[in-house]
């Protein structure tokens, strides 16, 4: 029996040893130790910065009406005006070396050439230009210069409608300047305005275009 006693006491004292120690024998007392104490004032919040956002670089639009000369220049100037647009409104030439005109053919000396002046006056039409050049067309009375044909003779059946039954239309050989509108940044009501008014003027072309400086 003592022996008994005496293997239940070291089979006690070996648990209670493994109780106490058996953490540092496996490890996992070591473990436990090494992390340290975290400390609430040494904790910090990592931000995750937002990517910074694209800016759009739209760039400036405008819009271009034309091309314009003579009398529908002068009407389509009067438009604009009207519209009070300022320094948003410019304007730009280009040139044409093939256009069209309408005439009134070669007279035999001044004093025709003056009376038809008169009566193109009394007409109401103020652009008109005698051509002062020698050869055939010396003493021809110009009336307007086109850019097409089909604007050309559209503007001889008004005249002649009014009373210029010698009037003829032709194409004309020499460059001829074009006055071309430019409208800046043009918003939605402009935009709308502009499409009615261009309706006025068959031949003319309204578009949008980049703006350059």
């Amino acid at each position: 029996m003592k022996w008994l006693l005496g293997l239940l006491l070291i089979i006690n004292v070996a648990f209670f040893s493994f109780m106490q120690w058996g953490g540092v024998l496996t490890n996992e007392g070591k473990n436990v130790q090494s992390q340290p104490l975290l400390s609430a004032e040494k904790i910090k919040l990592l931000t995750v910065s937002a990517p910074a956002a694209v800016q759009s670089t739209t760039a400036s639009a405008c819009m271009e009406w034309g091309e314009f000369s003579g009398a529908e220049l002068a009407r389509a100037n009067s438009a604009l005006s009207a519209l009070k647009l300022g320094n948003n409104l410019t304007q730009r030439q280009v040139e044409h070396t093939i256009g069209y005109w309408v005439y009134l053919p070669p007279l035999k000396n001044s004093a025709e050439v003056e009376k038809k002046v008169a009566q193109i006056k009394e007409l109401g039409m103020e652009e008109y230009f005698v051509v002062s050049d020698a050869g055939k067309w010396h003493n021809a009375i110009s009336l307007g210069v086109f850019k097409t044909e089909a604007a050309a003779h559209k503007f001889l059946d008004d005249i002649v409608g009014k009373g210029l039954k010698a009037a003829k239309a032709g194409e004309r050989m020499s460059k001829h300047a074009f006055t071309v509108f430019v409208l800046k940044n043009p918003d939605a009501a402009l935009t709308a305005k502009m499409a009615l008014l261009q309706k006025d003027y068959a031949d003319s072309e309204l578009k949008a275009v980049a703006c350059t400086n």
